[in-house]
């Protein structure tokens, strides 16, 4: 199985089912205008926030990296969808084309070796969350993106076999949200004092091989209002 097509594959799914089929024209079935870049640069903004970078507050802190690795994942789905968005509206190709490109980037043999903990300090791993944001606020190409995003993964503690795994989850939690009323506001996102994702990341370290049918299940369990 190829893990970038079949994220790929999801994320269409995703967004097909929240927005209605032909989002990629910049528009949601309820009228509601898309903008996958800024919802990247905000969740970059999010991710920076997961640093201790205020030299004016909780200066002995550390970086909160189980966070880390959920805002990079947020950051993929966004990251995903703009290309998806590219590769429909460009006519650049399928989306087994945007996959095997993907794959081709410079860095992404490295993405699919094991994890090596970053080098980099906390200055520094944010510089390059930074130089995303530089390439979306500049209209950086699709590949640009992806490749900066892979460096941001990688500083974050995911390679391609972790980040699929977090990101089915989160894709699974992302589906289970819009099913209990995240649209109109009435989904609660604190369990028993935890926030969802905290809940999702545990059930999937507790069941490594859980189904994505079965992580769904779980959630509901889980799930306050159930």
């Amino acid at each position: 199985m190829c893990k970038t097509l079949k994220m790929l594959e999801l994320q269409q799914e995703l967004n097909d089912a929240t927005n209605g089929t032909g989002w990629e024209n910049g528009i949601t079935k309820n009228g509601k205008q898309i903008d996958w870049r800024r919802c990247t640069y905000l969740e970059c903004a999010e991710l920076i926030e997961s640093y201790p970078w205020k030299h004016w507050k909780n200066i002995d802190a550390q970086p909160d990296y189980a966070n880390i690795k959920i805002e990079a994942v947020d950051i993929w789905h966004f990251i995903m969808s703009q290309a998806l968005e590219d590769y429909t509206v460009k006519k650049l190709g399928t989306i087994e084309d945007l996959s095997q490109s993907i794959k081709s980037l410079s860095n992404f043999h490295y993405f699919r070796e094991e994890i090596q903990p970053t080098t980099k300090n906390n200055y520094e791993q944010i510089e390059v969350i930074e130089k995303l944001m530089k390439v979306l606020f500049c209209k950086g190409s699709t590949e640009t993106l992806m490749e900066a995003f892979i460096d941001i993964a990688m500083q974050s503690g995911l390679n391609l076999e972790s980040l699929y795994k977090l990101y089915i989850g989160k894709n699974i939690l992302n589906k289970f949200r819009q099913d209990h009323g995240y649209k109109d506001g009435s989904y609660i996102k604190i369990w028993q004092g935890k926030e969802d994702n905290v809940v999702m990341q545990t059930i999937l370290e507790n069941k490594s091989n859980i189904s994505p049918n079965d992580l769904y299940k779980a959630l509901k369990l889980h799930y306050p209002a159930s």
